[in-house]
């Protein structure tokens, strides 16, 4: 069984007959152990207190004390039954956080067992069904017991869902499971006139227009390394962190390209949506945000990433200002960028003239009262 797990690839953990680690890949250990070695022996029983230390640093799975209670609590039953001392043995075996679980179990040694657990996914905590099925050698002695974990949908609607995706989206928005404060640029686009168009066309066609817009926009912020935020009606919000764009002045530029690229898709948008281009016109703000608090939302009807901050409302009100098409970026964000990026965008951004919000002649009642000093050229 050990060899059969080792050929098929990075995840393999293997227990015996007695619950014991008897093999677990270094690439295992490694992605649930946050980049590192997980300090735990081959031998070691899957529930004792070294595992229980591991699994709190790992990024997925039973990584709590409150989800490996619930993960022994499913199992405890045939756990007993394959521990020869019995319950005494047991709780000598395993994490003292368990004991109280260990004397309210009952021996089972069902050959198959449909159990519900709890882990952190991909993109937060989650309940996930385990098949335990009991494993046994040509002469019928039990070997040890396999785990199936099981997605809560299909595996048609899984795929259907995964299709397209973009595998460093996917990484990028795993990156932000755990929220934490991360600078990183921020973008906002908004479809001007929004109110004015929808009266004009039909649901359906103002519907279809919606959606190009937000696929059109999607695609741009991830072909820039960014990461696709909450969509707020026919507006897109995207963050673009330092730490995967590889500097501030990577995520500055990564932002100022997507809003370009998206900028050229929108006649593409209007052509297909069977509009005059002046019909289809995106107001866009573009801010630096130094203590964003950024991470993911999951819960049982979606997942997306968002962030807190002063900066994010700010960016609302500078987005608010920039009418009849414009791009709007604050000065926190262009003096951002280096010699290099800046040159990449064809920005001169030590010639950059810059004008606060309230002296707009486009500016709002909100941008007057909440963010009225910031700065902002126009790109």
């Amino acid at each position: 069984m050990a060899a059969a797990l080792r050929d098929a690839g990075h995840w393999a953990q293997i227990c015996d007959d007695r619950w014991r680690l008897v093999y677990v890949t270094d690439d295992l250990r490694r992605t649930f152990g946050a980049g590192e070695l997980a300090h735990f022996a081959i031998g070691e029983h899957q529930f004792s207190e070294a595992t229980m230390v591991a699994s709190r640093r790992f990024r997925h799975g039973p990584n709590t004390d409150e989800l490996m209670r619930r993960y022994f609590r499913a199992v405890r039953d045939l756990v007993l039954a394959d521990t020869p001392g019995g319950r005494h043995e047991l709780r000598n075996l395993v994490d003292p956080m368990l004991h109280d679980l260990v004397e309210a179990a009952t021996p089972s040694d069902s050959e198959v067992a449909s159990l519900e657990v709890g882990g952190s996914g991909l993109f937060g905590p989650e309940s996930m069904s385990l098949l335990a099925l009991r494993v046994r050698d040509a002469t019928g002695r039990l070997a040890g017991t396999a785990g199936i974990f099981k997605p809560a949908v299909g595996m048609a609607t899984l795929a259907a869902m995964t299709a397209d995706a973009d595998s460093g989206h996917v990484q990028r928005m795993q990156l932000v499971a755990r929220a934490a404060r991360r600078p990183a640029a921020i973008l906002f686009a908004d479809l001007e006139g929004s109110s004015r168009l929808a009266r004009r066309l039909s649901t359906a066609a103002y519907f279809a227009l919606a959606r190009r817009l937000v696929r059109a926009a999607d695609q741009c912020v991830v072909d820039a390394g960014g990461l696709v935020g909450r969509h707020l009606g026919d507006g897109v919000v995207a963050f673009f962190l330092a730490e995967t764009a590889g500097s501030e002045s990577g995520a500055a530029r990564a932002c100022v390209q997507a809003m370009q690229r998206l900028r050229e898709s929108v006649d593409r948008v209007a052509l297909a949506s069977d509009l005059c281009p002046e019909d289809v016109v995106l107001r866009f703000g573009l801010h630096w945000g130094s203590t964003l608090y950024v991470g993911n939302i999951t819960t049982r009807g979606r997942s997306e990433v968002t962030a807190l901050g002063d900066e994010v409302n700010e960016t609302a009100r500078i987005e608010a200002c920039a009418s009849g098409g414009r791009a709007l970026a604050s000065k926190d964000l262009i003096e951002r960028l280096d010699a290099a990026d800046a040159e990449a965008l064809g920005i001169a951004s030590d010639r950059m003239a810059y004008t606060v919000l309230a002296d707009l002649d486009t500016a709002t009642d909100k941008a007057r009262r909440d963010a009225p000093a910031i700065a902002v050229c126009q790109l």
